[in-house]
């Protein structure tokens, strides 16, 4: 005869669900041909819904190589990615429709103005028709360019150029976005409207992963960080637990210095 479980107690609560995550990177390598030491190896962390993660380290760390595997544009020599539930390397026509990326190098059309930057990328995506039209709008009144949105991009400003870029990145309302350095080179206004749009992105909940060298801008927008040293990271958690974990170091700034050592990376 069977003996049914007691039943347990109203007061007594079921763990809610995990919340999958937005991206997986488990033990990712890359190698370049000829290259003596891997650019990445063993790369392992995850980015939850609605987090602000910083992808932090000196020049050849490997931080844009990981981006470019993450992103699909250049396959790795071993480990896996995920996105979304998605195999980046298995379906990776899937895995670009989800993602945002702002690179480093700006990609935008410098013959093309604005908006028609905006509506070749929009349409890339499957945006068509007003819809395309209305969101090209929000974009580039976001990032201050609406009244600029039909002069081309060659006529436009340093700042101007990388708040177009952020523009193109998210006309497609991506589910991660991928910004390598997006304030790199530009004038302290232009900074400044970027990280406020990108402090409101993190309160509506988008996800993002960032890279900067920006100490004081990761410290800022982060929930949590990833120091890389290289290819591999060294140490990661949230800002407040990092410094927690390093008492001899007021900010973000010092703990990295601490953590790669100050020799020059040229």
């Amino acid at each position: 005869m069977s003996v049914d479980s007691p039943a347990q107690p109203d007061f007594i609560k079921r763990a809610a669900p995990a919340v999958p995550e937005v991206l997986q990177v488990r033990n990712l390598a890359k190698i370049y041909r000829g290259a003596s030491q891997p650019a990445v190896q063993g790369l392992d962390f995850s980015i939850c819904p609605g987090e602000v993660f910083g992808l932090l380290g000196p020049n050849g760390a490997g931080k844009t190589t990981a981006i470019l595997v993450i992103c699909a544009l250049m396959p790795p020599t071993g480990g896996s990615v995920t996105l979304c539930g998605h195999d980046v390397f298995h379906s990776p026509g899937s895995v670009r429709k989800l993602l945002g990326l702002a690179p480093q190098d700006l990609a935008l059309y410098p013959r093309l103005t604005a908006r028609e930057n905006l509506r070749y990328f929009g349409r890339l995506h499957g945006l068509h028709g007003q819809a395309l039209e209305a969101r090209i709008d929000v974009c580039l009144d976001q990032v201050g360019l609406l009244e600029n949105a039909d002069q081309r991009i060659d006529q436009y400003s340093g700042g101007m150029k990388r708040r177009a870029n952020l523009a193109a990145a998210i006309v497609h309302s991506p589910r991660l976005l991928l910004l390598d350095e997006p304030t790199v080179g530009i004038d302290p206004q232009s900074r400044n409207l970027i990280l406020k749009n990108l402090t409101e992105f993190r309160d509506q909940g988008m996800t993002i992963l960032y890279t900067t060298h920006y100490m004081e801008e990761a410290q800022q927008l982060c929930s949590r960080v990833g120091v890389m040293d290289s290819g591999r990271i060294i140490a990661t958690g949230s800002t407040h637990d990092l410094l927690a974990q390093h008492p001899g170091c007021a900010n973000l700034e010092e703990l990295f210095l601490q953590l790669t050592g100050k020799h020059l990376r040229d």
